[in-house]
């Protein structure tokens, strides 16, 4: 008589197939990145204080008169020199910790003119869409005093959205290529899974994200009209199967078939929402503690350092929000990919390529505090219990 199947067993040996080696590099790798979010903004409020303190946006604001019928000018000029200031400061700690360290770690092969002039590109484009923002947040501040905090929110979920629609399009090209699964027993597989789940077989890519990473994943970005899904060709270069790929491509069509990406968009415009309250009730009392001079209030884009001290703090805090949020969308797409495309064993394969940058077996409160993603151990886990009541 045949065993039953065993799913904490088909766990552990899955788990077991990565060295106790690599085991421990990931951990060290995912612990180290949990204080990078803490020295991060540390080092984002000592940033904003020393341009707060050097008053070179006061006397911006001075120069070009944020009083006169035109104020929305000084608004941009002082975002995009506080942009550019900053992007020089935080340089040598943008460096250790997204390619220093990647690089230590073995998740990028990217020289370093390659990583700086995709920063190069990532200022640029952030100058455009950044200070636009701020610049009408400045607008709402002055012209609805009392409630601009709540127009903020709006204007970000409304910002969250053309990003969303447009990045597919007009962002994400800049930064790699992108080409259609090539015909194959793999596209054929996808074309079908495309066509059985309602999602358009022909936004189906594969781009070279190697580029930038070793790190074996895919994504699916995009709303409506220019939602497309992508798989990495580190994907392939470690050895991606059938199986693997009928797996991470369901995962992927169950954030488009779910639509995971809007349902993420409605919390963080309502956080928002929230911490434009909180600035706009603890403005005064962080400027004075920071010592702003020639700042006339918060609708005063010269007191924007201010701001940048808030959303650091904020969104450090934030964090285990925004994570939980993710983290829901991930699990549902696992589940639908193991109901739609029943490849447990393809997804579990897929699971244990991604421990390199991921530790395996966190803790209950260190995943819901610092983890976008289920822990491969609990989806794993998932994986073989799906398997063990749905045997092919």
């Amino acid at each position: 008589m045949a065993q039953p199947f065993d799913a904490a067993a088909a766990t552990a040996a899955y788990l077991a197939s990565v060295s106790p080696a690599a085991h421990a590099k990931a951990q060290a790798y995912t612990q180290g990145g949990h204080w990078l979010l803490l020295w991060g903004a540390v080092v984002s409020v000592a940033v904003a204080w020393l341009v707060l303190r050097s008053g070179v946006l006061a006397r911006i604001t001075a120069r070009l008169g944020a009083k006169r019928p035109r104020p929305w000018l000084a608004a941009l000029a002082v975002l995009v020199v506080y942009g550019l200031i900053e992007f020089v400061l935080t340089l040598p700690w943008n460096t250790y910790a997204n390619w220093w360290r990647e690089t230590g770690y073995g998740l990028t092969s990217q020289p370093f003119a390659g990583w700086f002039g995709e920063q190069l590109l990532n200022l640029a484009l952030g100058a455009v869409m950044f200070s636009v923002a701020m610049t009408v947040i400045y607008q709402l501040i002055r012209r609805a005093p009392r409630t601009w905090w709540i127009w903020g929110g709006g204007l970000s979920m409304a910002g969250i959205l053309a990003i969303m629609v447009l990045a597919p399009v007009f962002i994400l090209p800049l930064f790699n290529d992108y080409e259609p699964a090539p015909p194959g027993p793999m596209r054929e597989a996808v074309v079908v899974m495309a066509k059985a789940n309602g999602v358009p077989h022909d936004k189906i890519f594969i781009y070279d994200g190697s580029k930038q990473s070793n790190r074996y994943t895919a994504n699916v970005a995009g709303l409506f009209g220019t939602a497309r899904i992508a798989m990495s060709d580190t994907m392939f270069k470690q050895g991606a199967d059938l199986a693997e790929v009928r797996a991470v491509v369901g995962h992927e069509m169950g954030h488009y078939v779910r639509a995971h990406a809007l349902w993420r968009a409605l919390p963080i415009a309502v956080l928002a929402m929230i911490g434009f309250f909180l600035i706009d009730r603890l403005f005064p009392i962080v400027a004075r503690l920071a010592g702003a001079r020639n700042v006339e209030g918060i609708a005063d884009p010269a007191g924007y350092p201010v701001m940048a001290m808030m959303f650091a703090v904020l969104g450090l805090l934030a964090t285990p929000v925004f994570n939980s949020v993710t983290r829901i969308g991930e699990s549902d797409a696992d589940t639908f990919s193991l109901e739609r495309v029943n490849e447990p064993d393809g997804l579990a394969k897929a699971l244990v390529k991604t421990i390199d940058y991921r530790a395996a077996t966190p803790s209950a409160l260190e995943e819901t505090l610092f983890y976008s993603h289920p822990s491969v151990g609990s989806r794993v886990r998932k994986a073989m219990e799906w398997k063990a009541r749905h045997p092919k």
